[in-house]
């Protein structure tokens, strides 16, 4: 797997339309219509079986999103660099042009002290398959779970419960400041920035939270 500052080196070197996130490198292209979609897949797909490397790939009207990861060892590698590469190079000989800032990932968080207690259930009551602290749809389809390690407390903490699940939002760095003041807007509030920009915590008005996430700020390791 590639470490968070070669992939970064990449997204500013020839590979502006991705994005890492958890774990894949993603792409949106706005192609304005359907038939210029399909177009674009059918040359993705000649050249993925070229390369021996496929990537998901999502046709909807009006754009494609693409994803890729080396999935013999579940992160991003050069194989997913040149791939991106090529992507890129259909995109602008179709003159479809890449949308960034439109892509996110979700992924649920769940406080445990223990993750081998709950995570064969949460793996086998959404159809996931466990891998270390997650479980993950292996074809990418469905959010994945993050066990998050906490102290052991009980059901109630000092009379309130305690939030266990939180969603985690991964958006790329340039669109957390219009997506932070949709959530203001909306009438939610910013609980914490220290540990931005990896990422903020947010609330609702009755004290649900979620945090939005970038890959910045998170160290040299593989790209989370």
């Amino acid at each position: 797997m590639l470490p968070d500052t070669d992939i970064d080196a990449a997204v500013q070197d020839g590979l502006g339309d991705w994005r890492p996130l958890f774990g894949t490198l993603a792409a949106r292209f706005s192609t304005g219509d359907f038939s210029t979609g399909a177009a674009m897949v059918a040359r993705i797909a000649e050249a993925a079986d070229a390369m021996d490397h496929h990537p998901d790939v999502d046709l909807r009207y009006g754009f494609v999103e693409v994803r890729t990861w080396s999935h013999d060892v579940g992160g991003i590698t050069r194989r997913d660099l040149r791939l991106a590469r090529t992507i890129s190079s259909i995109a602008a000989d179709l003159e479809v042009e890449g949308v960034p800032a439109r892509l996110q990932a979700v992924e649920w968080a769940l406080d445990t002290w223990d993750l081998t207690e709950v995570k064969p259930f949460w793996a086998a009551v959404l159809g996931l398959q466990e891998a270390d602290d997650d479980a993950v749809d292996p074809g990418g389809r469905w959010p994945s779970v993050w066990f998050q390690p906490t102290e052991q407390h009980s059901g109630a903490h000092l009379g309130a419960p305690r939030q266990r699940w939180h969603a985690d939002v991964r958006v790329p760095p340039e669109a957390v400041e219009e997506r932070m003041a949709a959530v203001i807007a909306a009438g939610g509030r910013l609980v914490s920035d220290d540990h931005a920009p990896a990422y903020w915590v947010l609330e609702d008005a009755q004290g649900n939270r979620a945090c939005l996430t970038t890959w910045l700020g998170r160290g040299p390791g593989p790209a989370a």
